[in-house]
């Protein structure tokens, strides 16, 4: 009789301590997701008080589509008309190039590689990802940029006009950034093809279909999610990425066109943020006001497309 009561309040008190536990944990999770919508609409906020003001002391057209950046000059202009177009066929060109390779990687080492050579594969993956920025900066500095300067010679030997930049060029750039973008590519693809239930694969090859259809036709439909979410990143890794394109893109304001000097929105900020002052620095917070709206839209942009693409698997 006595066990059977102490059984009883056992199973109670265990009750009441699940029940504690559970709301102490709904208070954790809810004040944490609190403190991230709080971090986003604080970051939206001081962005906004602090970029919006050049653009109504300088002009929007004048800083927005303007092409002239002389900020320290006797009669200054803010335009930053090439740094935006840099950042947009920069951080396009990068994605064309390290998607692709990123995705096909991923694939190779989730479906194709033996398990011996994945195992090479994969801790080489996971160094690059390791790997300050500020290296990759001065490995494409030391070797990308003299055999650009070689093709510049060759390329505009008798071109008068042409301003040589040594191989500090949008090239470059480009090059260091889909190199850089293909980690975090290659990790999260892998990691959504992995996740792909096993009945989807034996189904589509049970069927009939090679091993490479079942790959193109079932296996990366059904991780386009995840696969989506690393390009996703890939991006919002390009375009934030200052210190390594200040070393391999030259770091001047001119049209973005491959051998010529570019700078991009983060570059703009990094390269001049230390010795502006007034309405110079507000025009910077400008440039990063830009470069945060220009994130919030290739996000929201990507993930309408997802959401369609979700849509379409349903019907």
């Amino acid at each position: 009789m006595t066990n059977n009561k102490a059984n009883t309040f056992s199973i109670i008190g265990s009750m009441k301590t699940k029940s504690k536990v559970e709301k102490s944990a709904q208070v954790v999770f809810t004040t944490c997701a609190f403190f991230a919508v709080l971090a986003v609409f604080s970051i939206t906020l001081y962005m906004i008080i602090n970029g919006a003001p050049a653009l109504s002391k300088v002009g929007i057209s004048d800083i927005l589509f303007g092409t002239v950046w002389k900020p320290t000059a006797s009669e200054p202009f803010y335009g930053i008309l090439y740094v935006i177009m840099t950042s947009i066929i920069g951080t396009f060109l990068s994605i064309l190039i390290g998607v692709p390779i990123g995705l096909f990687t991923a694939i190779f080492l989730a479906e194709v590689a033996p398990k011996k050579l994945a195992g090479i594969v994969k801790p080489a993956v996971e160094l690059l990802a390791g790997i300050p920025s500020v290296i990759y900066g001065l490995l494409g500095l030391l070797l990308l940029n003299p055999i650009m300067y070689q093709w510049e010679l060759l390329i505009f030997k008798n071109d008068p006009d042409h301003q040589f930049t040594g191989g500090a060029n949008l090239i470059s750039a480009v090059i260091v950034l889909a190199i850089m973008i293909l980690p975090t590519v290659i990790n999260i693809s892998e990691s959504a093809l992995k996740a792909v239930p096993r009945h989807l694969k034996e189904a589509s090859l049970a069927l009939g279909g090679s091993h490479i259809q079942t790959i193109f036709k079932v296996m990366i439909p059904a991780a386009k999610s995840g696969i989506v979410t690393a390009i996703v990143l890939g991006v919002g890794r390009a375009i934030g990425e200052a210190m390594a394109i200040s070393l391999v893109s030259g770091s001047s304001v001119n049209m973005p066109l491959p051998f010529n000097s570019v700078r991009f929105l983060t570059t703009a900020i990094v390269s001049e943020m230390g010795y502006a002052s007034d309405l110079h620095r507000e025009v910077l917070f400008t440039i990063g006001l830009v470069l945060f709206l220009f994130i919030m839209i290739i996000n929201l942009l990507l993930t309408k497309v997802l959401k369609k693409g979700e849509k379409e698997n349903d019907k």
